[in-house]
């Protein structure tokens, strides 16, 4: 009989991009894997694949308390009807309802993803009610047996260690969600003019966005004709997400272009030659950083949770601190200037890649720690 693998995900578009290398290595291992995600239309990619889906009523950022007790109470029915062998819930929301459901519905086996805490973890928020309360559930729902954590940054393993939620024999750990080195090939830089930055993630205020648009405005003078910004990624629900109008209010579409939500952001990046990520959003491991550093780009980032592990300051990038305009136009304009530094840093980042980020490592990771905790299952 196969192994029932239930992995909840926010939304499916977000395990196509950075669980399904895991989803379809699990079902060739032999388990029986259904995704449990909300359905924004790709879905069907999911099944393509050969996996199974259940769509999932979700709010991602939404705070509105009927929204989360259906989120917990569909869970809890589903866990409670289908007696999933192990339960792989994905993110903070659904770590938090999907943990609590397990508990309640006598899951045996619970594997948790910790890909970034986001605002609710960062400086101003982290002290809040909200997320005491969160650390709260997570440590009644995590302190037991059969049950393991994956992290993607030391940060955050240590504040789940420190805050007693976990156990040291209860981690495990991989560099981020890993990435295809064979499709992100090393290519060198284009020879073309200008020389484009590119930045690739939600449009929120966390991720950076405006402090990079701050950073291009003080070269501007120096450097317009000569380089160009590209803002590449889509509006967000987020509180701090930033709004349309103001987008555009503040890209000339030449110069700072914001190119919204693209399918093609391999060849964009290939088609740059920097790439600038002044994240202060407590990140797990930024899969767009690792995307460009596989195929050679040097990258800016910044020394915060999740960003800083990406980077070894003065070899494959440069860490500058967070919210720091000024510091990120001059790394930037160091880039700039000086293309044989761009090249060198660009190399060294593919080998890093190559050394802490292939996909490979991270399916078996995955597929360890599910061997291992059904073991426990069998066993107890």
């Amino acid at each position: 009989m196969r192994k029932k693998l239930f992995i909840v995900v926010n939304q499916d578009w977000f395990f196509l991009s950075h669980r399904l290398p895991i989803g379809i290595a699990a079902k060739k291992s032999g388990y029986d894997v259904t995704v449990v995600c909300e359905d924004t239309g790709v879905s069907s990619k999911i099944r393509d694949a050969g996996l199974k889906t259940i769509n999932l009523p979700i709010n991602k950022a939404g705070t509105n308390i009927k929204d989360e007790i259906r989120t917990f109470s569909f869970l809890y029915r589903l866990f409670q009807n289908e007696r999933p062998d192990i339960v792989h819930l994905v993110g903070l929301k659904t770590m938090l309802w999907g943990s609590l459901a397990c508990r309640l519905a006598g899951v045996r086996a619970m594997v948790s993803a910790v890909c970034g805490l986001g605002v609710l973890f960062d400086e101003k928020h982290s002290r809040s009610l909200m997320s005491r309360s969160i650390l709260k559930v997570l440590r009644f729902t995590h302190g037991k047996k059969g049950t393991m954590i994956i992290f993607q940054n030391n940060d955050d393993k240590s504040l789940f260690l420190s805050s007693k939620i976990i156990k040291e024999g209860q981690c495990a750990f991989t560099n981020g969600s890993g990435i295809d080195l064979k499709n992100y090939d090393y290519t060198p830089e284009p020879f073309t003019w200008p020389i484009k930055v590119i930045f690739t993630a939600r449009m929120v205020e966390d991720k950076g966005t405006l402090v990079l648009i701050d950073a291009a405005k003080k070269l501007e003078a120096e450097y317009k004709g000569k380089i160009q910004f590209l803002l590449c990624g889509g509006l967000d629900t987020n509180p701090n997400g930033i709004t349309k109008d103001m987008l555009e209010s503040k890209c000339d579409g030449e110069y700072i272009q914001w190119l919204g939500h693209r399918k093609d952001v391999l060849d964009l990046l290939k088609q740059s030659h920097i790439m600038a990520f002044p994240s202060w959003y407590r990140e797990g491991l930024p899969k767009s950083v690792i995307e460009a550093e596989a195929i050679g780009r040097p990258v800016v980032t910044t020394d915060s949770v999740g960003c800083r592990d990406t980077v070894i300051d003065g070899y494959n990038g440069f860490l500058i601190p967070v919210k720091d305009s000024d510091a990120l136009a001059d790394v930037l304009k160091k880039l700039i200037d000086n293309p044989e530094l761009r090249k060198k840093m660009g190399r060294n980042a593919r080998e890093f890649a190559v050394d802490k980020f292939d996909i490979k490592d991270v399916v078996n990771v995955h597929l360890q720690v599910y061997n291992e905790i059904f073991k426990f299952t069998r066993h107890n």
